[in-house]
């Protein structure tokens, strides 16, 4: 009779994720760090460090969820989903700190966030990422996305990149 195979810690292990509001101060740090990449990456044109970049209200449940990732006490990861159309959500503000990175924290976020979209009924995600995120590019790749066409705001963004990819609802237990 064979075994499963064993499962291989990681340090994504570590990382404990919590719905939180996108006003809870914890997000607002982590938005903060989020927004100065981004305008250090894309420049002034794409805003300011102190600019909301979105309607806290979009990521309010059922249609909406914004989660936050743990390693004891310090948040290190956020992202978060809204209802872009009917069944379909997207999948944004993606982020680990710097610090953070290169340990599975951002995939188990994604897919997590997946997870809950799909239990929630949405059939598919969209997403978008800057043309010099290319860690996000490669995370979003391997994750199953696909290119698709610009969609929303996006549509004429130069340095905008889109993908999509259809959910899979999990088994029933």
């Amino acid at each position: 009779m064979s075994q499963a195979p064993a499962h291989r810690p990681t340090a994504a292990d570590d990382l404990m994720l919590r719905a939180l509001t996108y006003t809870d101060p914890v997000v607002r740090a982590l938005e903060a760090e989020l927004q100065q990449e981004y305008v250090e990456k894309y420049g002034p044109r794409y805003g300011t460090v102190e600019e909301p970049a979105l309607d806290p209200g979009e990521f309010t449940p059922p249609d909406g969820l914004f989660l936050v990732g743990f390693v004891g006490a310090e948040p290190v990861a956020s992202g978060g989903y809204h209802q872009f159309d009917e069944g379909i959500v997207e999948i944004k503000r993606m982020f680990v700190v710097s610090d953070r990175r290169g340990v599975g924290y951002a995939r188990h976020l994604l897919s997590e966030l997946e997870r809950r979209a799909a239990d929630q009924g949405f059939k598919r995600a969209v997403l978008e990422s800057g043309s010099e995120q290319a860690e996000a590019l490669s995370l979003y790749r391997t994750a199953g996305y696909e290119s698709i066409a610009a969609f929303g705001k996006y549509i004429g963004l130069e340095r905008s990149l889109c993908f999509g990819k259809d959910l899979t609802p999990a088994p029933p237990e």
